[in-house]
């Protein structure tokens, strides 16, 4: 493990030197980057499918079908699920830098960036479920690993001291 150590800065005060990476895999930011692969995966299928004029395949139910045929499956005409690899890019990106830096600025901006996600799914799931009449797995699965995220970011944000970077002097 890495220790922190002081260096004479250009002004001749000690300043403190960051771990070089890598830094503790037992960290939550690691959890939340596993959380938004698995978000970017299920949004990556979705999208892919109807970039290419195909339907989803839906293993246990044929919602997934109804729902990308519905007149809400896109918005100004992009597929909703490329809405979706963008916020999950997003999140992977500020969680992976946040677990790099211990910049909690970083780790806010990930709690409300999926906040943010988590009212659009909750629109959205309210559409499947009393609109089209159909809810989609893939959809539905997305849902969950957005509301986990926030929900980890959430309580990582409450408990952020723990995981703050070390202050100088």
């Amino acid at each position: 493990m890495t220790r922190m150590t002081d260096e004479i800065g250009m002004t001749g005060e000690p300043e403190r030197v960051r771990p070089s990476f890598p830094r503790s895999l037992w960290h939550p930011g690691i959890l939340l980057a596993f959380l938004d692969l698995v978000g970017l995966s299920i949004a990556g299928y979705l999208a892919w499918t109807a970039l290419r004029g195909e339907l989803p395949t839906c293993a246990i139910a044929k919602g997934c079908e109804t729902v990308a045929l519905s007149e809400y499956s896109r918005i100004a005409g992009i597929p909703v699920a490329v809405y979706g690899v963008i916020l999950s890019i997003a999140l992977l990106t500020l969680a992976l830098a946040w677990w790099r830096t211990a910049n909690g600025t970083l780790l806010l901006l990930h709690y409300a960036l999926s906040m943010v996600g988590v009212i659009f799914e909750a629109y959205f799931t309210y559409l499947e479920i009393f609109v089209i009449g159909a809810v989609c797995m893939w959809c539905a699965l997305y849902a969950i690993s957005l509301l986990a995220r926030f929900l980890v970011s959430l309580v990582v944000w409450i408990r952020r001291d723990r995981y703050a970077a070390p202050r100088a002097g």
